[in-house]
């Protein structure tokens, strides 16, 4: 009796026994789950991660429910990636379902906004479990560690992007010229006394020239004409007889007024050029007929007959245009000699309402103290505050010394006057040295024409993590956010020759040389630049002691010996 009843017992408990032990989910080993990338990193401001996991055979419970959560965790906070939910073969819903007997593979994607203490972080995933209306614990389990951030120091690297200056137009030596007309009866070579007074007009511009102290003459061209009209033989002797009989009235004006310039003459036989510029500037009639005619002939006497068979207006072209062309034309080149760098200099400094505001700008490009600079445009804009040039120059100084806020007032000032492509330009720098990616993008939409729109472009796209456009767009810019760029796009044979020929290089040339030495395998390289890094700029060693760039150097003697 007491064997029968043992059996039946003995195989309740069994059953009882499974039955427990399967409505338990344990731990799961870090091996069932692959991250992509393996050591996760910034980009665009963000740290995107695929993570890849595996519910083992005979794990998943027929009735749970198991909720994963990627969390990332750093000392003193975390962020939460979306999570996803996964149901047993018994539970009713529209979640992925996992095989009890098979277990089951699945994809998780997430996103989490980069702040700098990620630099020391783990990432988790965290369960969430259910079987039935019961609780169960699942461990979480860890599977990545830390965040590389080399992308983010392009906030670094904007402090040297080159703002775009709002150019001055000054011109030392500005060319000029006088014109006068001495006109000729038909047929006719002597100057009139009439014209006489033309000439003596003419020369008393001259003198007045010669006697300027910033004025210089380049030289006097007599250009004879005759009409197109009559023969070409006389017409040609006709224009040559008004040049000689021109100049030599002029050449008697020089030399009475003991000024020594040069002449040059030249005469046009028949002034064909001059007849068909002042028909078409006419209204007379059948004007596009006579056009059409010159346009069709390019033989002197067949346009002339042509012209003279529209019988009806060549009276008015006779009145009219053909007594415009019988002239010499008097022409005084000359160049106005500005102030000299030194002067100008000066006046800046001292006396600087006498200077126009093209000299007061061109002044600041005399200094290379900022300081002085910054009082120039100051004045700039006190005698001239309609003028947008000064506002930008000084937000361009004041984004150079890193005062955002400063620069931002001075743009916006500038912008109110008017939104050059130079001030949108440096309104888009100062945008995204906030974080502002949205209206940098929208400033330097309207940046056309910039000289450093590239430059600045490139800047936006390293920030949104589009480091191809960005590589593309900053060409052959030699500049740290250009090497920055080209080092996360790997195109670390072009990174390297940049850094080479960074014009000013500065500690942050020194730390990404390093990150690109880590990144090619040269220790060498990661050591000096990095020692040469923190000479400049001693708060860089904490930085490269956690970035992981350097994390198989941690434990390398010379490293630590920079960074403790």
């Amino acid at each position: 009796m007491t064997k029968k009843l043992y059996m039946p017992l003995l195989m309740a408990l069994v059953v009882a026994c499974l039955s427990a032990c399967s409505s338990k989910m344990g731990e799961l080993s870090a091996d069932y789950f692959t991250v992509t990338p393996q050591v996760l990193e910034s980009v665009g401001g963000e740290v995107p991660v695929t993570i890849n996991g595996k519910f083992p055979e005979k794990y998943f419970n027929k009735k749970a429910t198991v909720t994963v959560t990627p969390v990332l965790k750093w000392n003193g906070g975390e962020a939460k990636g979306q999570a996803a939910t996964f149901q047993g073969e018994k539970v009713e819903g529209n979640d992925q379902t996992i095989s009890y007997k098979m277990g089951g593979n699945y994809t998780m994607k997430a996103n989490f906004d980069y702040v700098p203490e990620m630099a020391k972080s783990e990432l988790y995933l965290e369960f969430a479990a259910t079987i039935g209306n019961k609780t169960v614990e699942i461990p979480a389990v860890k599977v990545a560690d830390g965040v590389i951030s080399t992308s983010e120091m392009v906030e670094m690297t904007l402090s040297t992007a080159t703002p775009a200056n709002g150019d001055d137009a000054f011109q030392r030596i500005i060319k000029e010229k006088h014109d006068a007309n001495i006109m000729f009866l038909i047929q006719q070579a002597n100057v009139r006394a009439s014209e006489l007074k033309s000439a003596k007009a003419f020369g008393e511009e001259v003198k007045s020239v010669n006697d300027a102290v910033n004025k210089k003459i380049s030289n006097i061209e007599i250009s004879a004409y005759a009409s197109p009209d009559g023969g070409m033989d006389l017409n040609q002797g006709l224009a040559e007889k008004r040049q000689d009989n021109t100049a030599k009235i002029i050449s008697k004006d020089l030399k009475k007024a003991k000024i020594d310039a040069t002449v040059d003459t030249k005469y046009t036989a028949e002034d064909w050029e001059g007849f068909q510029e002042l028909v078409a500037k006419s209204n007379i009639q059948d004007k596009e007929l006579i056009l059409r005619v010159l346009s069709m002939y390019s033989d002197p006497e067949q346009r002339e007959q042509e012209i003279k068979n529209i019988s009806a207006v060549y009276k008015n072209l006779a009145d009219e245009i053909l007594p415009q062309l019988r002239r010499s034309r008097l022409t005084l080149n000359y160049e106005i000699i500005g102030k000299s760098d030194e002067e100008i200099a000066n006046l800046a400094a001292t006396d600087a309402k006498q200077l126009s505001i093209e000299e007061l700008l061109y002044a600041a490009t005399l200094t290379k103290d900022a300081a002085k600079q910054e009082a120039i445009f100051t004045k700039a804009t006190q005698l001239y505050p309609n003028d947008y040039r000064a506002y930008n120059n000084l937000g361009k100084l004041a984004y150079q010394a890193g005062k955002l806020d400063q620069a931002e007032s001075y743009l916006k000032k500038a912008a109110s006057l008017n939104a050059a492509p130079e001030v949108n330009n440096n309104l888009g720098l100062v945008a995204l040295a906030k974080g502002d990616k949205t209206a940098a993008e929208n400033y330097l939409s309207k940046a056309s024409g910039s000289k450093e729109l590239n430059e600045a472009l490139g800047n936006l796209y390293v920030a949104q993590g589009q480091y191809e456009k960005a590589v593309g767009t900053f060409g052959d810019t030699k500049s740290n956010s250009a090497a920055l760029a080209q080092i996360l796009a790997k195109d670390y044979n072009k990174a390297k020759n940049t850094l080479d020929n960074v014009e000013n290089a500065d500690a942050y040339t020194d730390y990404l040389k390093a990150v690109l030495g880590a990144r090619t395998n040269n220790a060498s390289m990661v050591t000096s630049s990095l020692k040469s890094a923190v000479a400049k700029d001693a708060s860089l060693a904490k930085k490269a002691a956690s970035d992981l760039e350097f994390a198989k150097y941690f434990t390398n003697a010379d490293f630590q010996s920079i960074v403790k």
